[in-house]
């Protein structure tokens, strides 16, 4: 008879395309596991299962954004308080690009964001808001009509960049930036093509802008040409024509 000692050792067990030998074999089953009513819940907590909720994430925002027609995407603030100049030019935004036959799409927050969806709403427009899981509470505006709740960033980004046709970007802190900076990004290697986008309030953004002209196009850190990926304008008007006459080339 052979050793008992040596049957374990060339024990092996298959699960799904996973080989499992020797002490790196598991007790039981795929299906005895997942079919237990008791047992360590650690496992929503693992990678594999983070891959499927992002897989799902992916296919909630898909499905639910599909049938939009042209969109564009508009960021801000949402410290942008009410009864402002900053608040009143995102309502005015958001009703343009509405009459000038775009969906809006926002992070679907409060302030700037609050603003471009009320004017979408409105204006009767379809006003579309992508929330995302923050340590401290956001929920969705009112004023979106159709809202998605997403627990990743880079998921969420995917979508404002896939079913809009530019961005208008509002006065806003880190997270507008960190979009902004992501837009001009992907049109800067080509990743999306002919995607316009809008800087709204000149001296808002006009220390930005220097310090990329001065210094990073300066120091040979980006092109003189990439300071032609975006427009910077105080014109409600002009930024929806901006937006506009890029997306018909």
């Amino acid at each position: 008879m052979g050793n008992p000692q040596d049957a374990r050792e060339f024990e092996e067990r298959r699960q799904g395309p996973v080989l499992r030998r020797r002490e790196q074999v598991q007790p039981g089953t795929t299906d005895q596991r997942l079919l237990d009513t008791e047992g360590d819940s650690e496992w929503v907590h693992t990678d594999p299962w983070r891959v499927m909720r992002i897989q799902s994430e992916f296919v909630e925002g898909f499905g639910a954004l599909a049938e939009l027609p042209k969109a564009i995407s508009v960021f801000g603030s949402a410290r942008t308080k009410p009864d402002t100049p900053e608040y009143e030019a995102g309502i005015r935004i958001g009703g343009a690009l509405v009459d000038a036959g775009f969906a809006v799409i926002t992070g679907g927050g409060p302030g700037a964001m609050e603003a471009a969806n009320r004017g979408a709403r409105e204006a009767r427009g379809i006003s579309v808001g992508l929330g995302i899981e923050l340590p401290f509470e956001q929920g969705l505006n009112q004023h979106v009509d159709i809202g998605v709740n997403f627990r990743y960033f880079f998921v969420r980004k995917t979508m404002f960049v896939k079913y809009a046709s530019g961005f208008v970007v509002l006065p806003g802190g880190l997270g507008t930036l960190d979009e902004l900076f992501e837009a001009l990004t992907l049109v800067q290697t080509g990743k999306v093509t002919r995607f316009p986008i809008v800087l709204f309030g000149s001296a808002y953004w006009s220390g930005l802008v220097d310090w990329l002209r001065e210094t990073v196009v300066g120091q040979g850190k980006a092109s003189e040409r990439d300071l032609l990926l975006f427009h910077v304008t105080d014109d409600v008007d002009e930024a929806v024509s901006l937006v506009t006459k890029e997306t018909e080339r």
